[in-house]
């Protein structure tokens, strides 16, 4: 009787202990410019998505110029594409540089060199309470 006692009284222990650290908030990942920068880039060029949902922003807007048009997406859009070329590796040179920058946003430009043509991503990553995140993705071909 005494050991039920006991085995009763440790899994009370176990179950409560549980629940209350359950309740603590999980501290939010603090995400930095290159980790989003990076995890844009392996999506685009390598067809490596995992992280690429975690650094975009929900209401982020992706935008590509072809010819006089101007077609919209958003972020829902992206990661299905991603997914659909989910580890598909692109036959181009990938440059990255910084465009402007500062302790808010900054943008970045991603270049992605094919053998005919260049596709030119400009990538706007704001500060947000989450990390930094992209917001913008503005495409054009050369």
């Amino acid at each position: 009787m005494k050991t039920l006692k006991s085995l009763v009284l440790g899994l009370a222990l176990v179950i409560v202990a549980n629940i209350a650290k359950a309740d603590e908030p999980v501290p939010a990942v603090k995400l930095t410019k290159n980790y989003a920068v990076e995890a844009y880039v392996n999506s685009a060029t390598l067809g490596q998505n995992t992280e690429l949902a975690s650094v975009i922003e929900d209401n982020a807007k992706f935008n590509i110029l072809r010819g006089k048009a101007v077609m919209s997406f958003t972020k829902a859009d992206l990661i299905k594409h991603a997914d659909e070329n989910k580890d598909v590796r692109q036959d181009c040179a990938t440059t990255v540089s910084e465009v402007e920058s500062n302790d808010d946003m900054s943008i970045v430009k991603v270049d992605m060199k094919y053998s005919n043509f260049t596709r030119t991503n400009y990538v706007t990553i704001a500060n947000t309470g989450d990390g930094w995140k992209i917001t913008n993705v503005y495409s054009v071909f050369k």
